[in-house]
């Protein structure tokens, strides 16, 4: 194939935790892959690597929320967030976090959309959750949401390997 991968970080996108359940632990990942594909019903997708425990846990709760986060949002969150496994570490420790529709939502965050997966797709690397929204609500109304041009400015650049959007 003739393209330069570094066109992928041209493109506009977000910056979300995507949160779940572990054995009744929280637990959740960085995403710039989430969009909502319908309004009625209202259903989203998210998109996370096989290699992320978080992809575990929701193939068995079957249950996420996405946690919109603001462009101003802490990096030291999104780096404990991004660049650590919840397979070691408790990634929730210190992380304020309130349940709604039965997930959990970082306190902090400006918004969330919480869905019950309907459909996965796997792809080579990834696997992609579609869900049917079940709660929502914004929480922070005059924050702007962060865009992965922010994330990058405000990390020096610092993304994780298992990112859709990383290039060596």
């Amino acid at each position: 194939m003739d393209y330069n991968p570094k066109v992928f970080s041209k493109m506009c996108y977000g910056v979300y935790v995507v949160t779940t359940w572990d054995r009744g632990k929280p637990t959740g990942c960085v995403v710039s892959s989430a969009m909502q594909l319908s309004s009625n019903p209202a259903m989203f997708a998210v998109s996370i690597s096989k290699n992320n425990f978080t992809a575990s846990c929701i193939n068995q709760c079957k249950h996420f929320a996405i946690n919109l986060l603001a462009k101003d949002q802490s990096t030291d969150l999104i780096q404990k967030l991004g660049s650590t496994t919840a397979k070691r570490v408790k990634k929730f420790d210190g992380i304020p976090f309130t349940l709604r529709s039965r997930l959990p939502i970082i306190d902090s965050c400006l918004g969330y959309v919480n869905c019950k997966v309907t459909q996965t797709v796997d792809t080579d690397s990834h696997i992609v959750f579609i869900g049917e929204v079940i709660g929502g609500d914004i929480l922070a109304a005059e924050a702007q949401t962060m865009s992965f041009a922010d994330f990058e400015k405000n990390a020096n650049g610092k993304m994780g390997t298992n990112s859709p959007a990383f290039v060596e």
